[in-house]
C-alpha cells in the first residue's frame, strides 16, 4: 500500500486533544490504526492524553519543540523521534515562531490476550 499524502486534505484541528492553537494534519486512518503528516503552528501544542489501547510514534521532519512526557519535557528537533508507549501520556508542544512539521503513526494494539 502507498499513502500519498498529497492526495489528501488538510484537516484543520483547533485545540487538538484540548491543547492550544491550530493543527494542520493530513490523516489516513484505518482499523489498524492512523498514520499522519502533520503541521503544528507556532505556539500550538496538542494537548496532553494518554495512549489506551494503542502508542505513538512521531518523527520530527522540521523545526523545534518539546514534548511533555510522562512529566518530564523533552527537546525535539528535526530528525528525532519520539516514542510513547500505550499506557503512557504526553503532549506535543511546538514554543516557537516556526511551523514544527511531523510524521506521526498511531498503532492500535487491539485486546492483549490472558
Amino acid at each position: 500500500m502507498i499513502i500519498n499524502f498529497n492526495e489528501i486534505s488538510d484537516t484543520v484541528l483547533e485545540r487538538f486533544k484540548g491543547g492550544e492553537g491550530t493543527l494542520i494534519s493530513k490523516m489516513f486512518t484505518d482499523t489498524n490504526g492512523k498514520i499522519m503528516s502533520a503541521r503544528l503552528q507556532p505556539h500550538s501544542s496538542v494537548g496532553l492524553h494518554t495512549h489506551v489501547g494503542n502508542s505513538e510514534i512521531i518523527f520530527i521532519l522540521s523545526g523545534t519543540g518539546k514534548v511533555l512526557y510522562d512529566g518530564e519535557y523533552l527537546s525535539l528537533k528535526a530528525g528525532d523521534c519520539h516514542y510513547c508507549p500505550m499506557d503512557h501520556e504526553h503532549s506535543l508542544i511546538n514554543d516557537t515562531d516556526d511551523e514544527l512539521t511531523f510524521y506521526a503513526i498511531v498503532p492500535e494494539h487491539g485486546a492483549v490476550n490472558a
